[in-house]
């Protein structure tokens, strides 16, 4: 099987390592992983800001760079949903190019759908000794649909004790642009998240989109909290060495 690594503006760069451990995951497993080099920013940012045309002319480049691909993994949800569904609505009267969005709709996967629904794999042989809870971003639970495989994979880890987050849909306040745009607003709602963190008493704060969690690290840090953040990918690949 052959997948494009689609590794996302943020992954690519703030935390390289993320996307070190998703492709050195996918290939023990048996993955056959290209990186398209003419791949680009989604367009999300300027989308959510409402910059259409220019958020259309890097949403062009991706649909080029990713066209021949048969499966597209992401380690975010986010920009897996920008694809799937805001490229519908920024090619509206662009026949050609929303066909070629229909096309690669099915194509693309979020990290842990990918491994749970596409290759059928839970337990990937991980270990991490410790306590963690799981952060569910909106996009990815809302947008891509990713559902329960995040803790179908987390629950395979060996030594790691799992514990539910309260209130663990609710958002972290990030949002992008909005963390920027409306500031106190987005504290608020990420002290919030942070207090329920706290609560499950783990040392670890696992997700599957950086931008949730480089939001809740940060809370994390100024109200001198000790969790640890780490993506899942990080957790999966570093725990099966």
């Amino acid at each position: 099987m052959r997948i494009s690594f689609f590794v996302t503006c943020l992954v690519d760069s703030l935390f390289p390592e993320v996307g070190v451990s998703t492709v050195r995951l996918l290939r023990r497993l048996g993955v056959d992983v290209d990186f398209p080099e003419n791949q680009i920013c989604c367009g999300q940012p300027a989308f959510n800001a409402g910059y259409h045309p220019e958020a259309r002319a890097v949403a062009e480049t991706w649909l080029d760079a990713f066209s021949s691909s048969e499966y597209i993994v992401s380690p975010s949800g986010s920009c897996g949903g920008m694809v799937v569904h805001g490229y519908e609505e920024l090619f509206a009267d662009d026949p050609a190019r929303l066909e070629q969005v229909g096309n690669l709709k099915g194509r693309i996967y979020e990290l842990s759908q990918f491994l749970v629904q596409v290759l059928g794999i839970e337990d990937v042989g991980a270990r991490y000794p410790g306590r963690a809870t799981y952060h569910p971003s909106c996009h990815a639970s809302r947008l891509m649909g990713v559902g329960d495989a995040p803790l179908r994979l987390l629950r395979h880890v060996r030594d790691l004790e799992l514990a539910e987050l309260p209130f663990a849909e609710e958002c972290c306040g990030f949002g992008g642009t909005f963390s920027v745009k409306m500031g106190d607003v987005s504290a608020a709602i990420a002290t919030d998240k942070v207090r329920r963190v706290e609560e499950t008493g783990a040392d670890l704060l696992v997700g599957t989109d950086m931008g949730c969690l480089m939001n809740i690290q940060g809370r994390l840090r100024r109200l001198g909290s000790p969790v640890r953040v780490m993506h899942l990918a990080q957790l999966l690949e570093e725990g099966g060495r």
